[in-house]
């Protein structure tokens, strides 16, 4: 029989006492999700590698001070939250574009891939004109799947504050997206007119 898996928290304890390879062990394991919360935080590639990095970095040293209150991946959460905010707020004069979602080389898709795509770059861009304060909060509670009160714990907010940002920003996005919903009577829905001899 092989040894269990050491845990999420096993790994920062085994740091925390020495040990050079756990902490390298926990980046592997949540490193692809991290970085997609930085993307979706920062929107944009070289920023989100950079946040990421300083995220790291810090939850490397500050490993020891880890409380097990909460799971590992919300407090790496947390700081990867906070990495990428520093980063938002030094930035926030320059102009950002929304990320394709594939490089430009992709082979072609069917339609409804497309639809898709299209669908998914509109949501993007609809995220992309919330204020901060609503987009954050939002990603996490309607992205990443976190509960309001772990969001709060992450963005050191109130869970009010959490809960009335997101109905904000959902608010926004109703308007934004509101297309999606109820898209124009037009297209393959049949008309009335009808072709010479096809009347009954």
């Amino acid at each position: 029989m092989t040894a269990a898996a050491p845990t999420d928290a096993d790994l920062i304890a085994a740091h925390t006492a020495g040990d050079p390879h756990a902490f390298n062990e926990l980046v592997r394991r949540h490193r692809d999700r991290m970085w997609a919360v930085a993307l979706r935080t920062v929107r944009d590639p070289e920023e989100a590698a950079d946040a990421l990095q300083d995220a790291f970095i810090s939850a490397f040293r500050a490993a020891a001070n880890f409380r097990a209150e909460s799971q590992v991946t919300t407090w790496l959460h947390r700081i990867v939250v906070n990495a990428c905010l520093d980063r938002v707020r030094r930035r926030q004069a320059r102009p950002t574009v929304p990320l394709p979602e594939q490089g430009h080389n992709e082979p072609a898709v069917p339609r409804d891939s497309m639809a898709e795509r299209e669908t998914r770059l509109v949501i993007k861009a609809a995220l992309d004109q919330l204020p901060e304060e609503q987009r954050v909060p939002i990603v996490l509670v309607d992205v990443e799947g976190y509960s309001v009160a772990e969001t709060a714990k992450m963005l050191n907010i109130a869970e009010g504050t959490v809960k009335s940002r997101c109905a904000r920003g959902r608010g926004k996005l109703a308007k934004l997206l509101g297309h999606l919903r109820n898209p124009e009577p037009e297209g393959d829905v049949p008309t009335h007119e009808s072709k010479p001899g096809e009347g009954r």
